[in-house]
């Protein structure tokens, strides 16, 4: 998640599946630069893809990212050590 670039690709698919193209056309980087941020995200089990036709489709693994909030607030969250809420 320390990346930019899988950061914004994770904000894309925030509104739906996207095909690895229709990814790209956001970004200045080439083709094979996102198809490799899309491969760490996917080993992440961060999205999830599925061939339709000769397009990858990629959508956001909600589950995962569900788990990892839970934690994040688990382990980060809001500390109640002022009396504040």
């Amino acid at each position: 998640m320390s990346d930019g670039t899988r950061r914004r690709i994770l904000e894309l698919l925030k509104t739906g599946p996207k095909t690895a193209g229709e990814i790209a056309d956001h970004f200045p980087h080439a083709q094979p630069t996102i198809s490799r941020h899309l491969s760490v995200l996917k080993y992440a089990d961060l999205v999830v893809d599925r061939r339709e036709g000769t397009h990858i489709v990629y959508r956001l693994n909600t589950t995962v990212l569900q788990e990892w909030l839970a934690w994040l607030l688990e382990h980060f969250g809001s500390d109640d050590r002022d009396g504040e809420a």
